[in-house]
């Protein structure tokens, strides 16, 4: 009986040929001009910053401070985190609230021009907290709410809102609430607001005379500043100050 094993070639045409679909499977997971580890981590970098400036877009936005107007509760070059979804479901800003807003048809008449393509690479730079803000933007304390009567000062030097005197123990030391003397009362929809650092402040006193009469319209707030991010040190909350707790609603005190 015959056991020998009967040797055959192989047709090697026969055999499946796997390199084109270990090519294809390459190709599938990287296009040809993704190849390679640096334009990965290119793209990875880019989606990244993608990722971010939606965050910052519509949920939260660092803030660079460029001035000394909000001392000493912030300082400059701080970056605080501004919450865009505090005002975005029924809420509206309160007397106290420290917010950012675009101070266009208010603190200032109209946007200045700016080249297109500067105006986009700055805005991406401001979301992302790595630029001053635009030249529009601002960060204020909210002093008055729509229909507030506030007065400054009464006869200890403190500001009066609705008839109740305010102790704000927030601002600069040594600076009065105000050396602008002024009586108004806040149209509904909008907001008077004040800096911390009266001395340097550039805020709602300063507008009296323009059209709107230093009025913030509600509708032009951006956030309100939630915490400070940057730098590490000064990581914090920033707390909602009780110094407007006993002011009683617009009509409830006297003048």
């Amino acid at each position: 009986m015959d056991t020998e094993a009967q040797h055959t070639e192989r047709d090697l045409s026969a055999e499946p040929d796997t390199s084109g679909e270990a090519a294809g499977s390459r190709s599938a997971r990287f296009p040809a001009w993704l190849e390679g580890p640096w334009r990965r981590a290119g793209l990875l970098v880019l989606l990244c910053a993608v990722f971010l400036l939606l965050l910052s877009t519509y949920v939260m936005q660092p803030f660079l401070i460029p001035s000394g107007s909000m001392e000493p509760t912030l300082q400059v070059e701080d970056r605080v985190l501004v919450n865009k979804l505090a005002y975005r479901f029924g809420a509206v800003p309160r007397r106290g609230d420290v917010i950012v807003f675009d101070g266009t048809d208010s603190f200032v008449r109209e946007k200045p021009p700016q080249n297109p393509v500067a105006r986009v690479v700055h805005g991406a730079a401001a979301a992302l907290g790595l630029a001053a803000p635009a030249d529009t933007d601002y960060i204020k304390r909210v002093v008055g709410v729509g229909g507030d009567h506030v007065v400054c000062c009464d006869k200890r030097g403190r500001l009066e809102v609705n008839g109740r005197s305010v102790d704000e123990a927030y601002v600069y030391p040594g600076n009065p609430p105000s050396q602008v003397p002024f009586d108004i009362v806040v149209p509904d929809g909008t907001l008077w607001v004040m800096g911390d650092h009266r001395s340097r402040s550039s805020d709602s006193r300063d507008h009296l005379g323009d059209p709107g009469g230093g009025m913030v319209p509600v509708d032009h707030v951006i956030g309100r500043a939630g915490w400070i991010g940057w730098p590490p040190g000064r990581w914090t909350a920033l707390s909602q100050t009780t110094a407007f707790t006993r002011v009683p609603p617009p009509g409830g005190g006297h003048g």
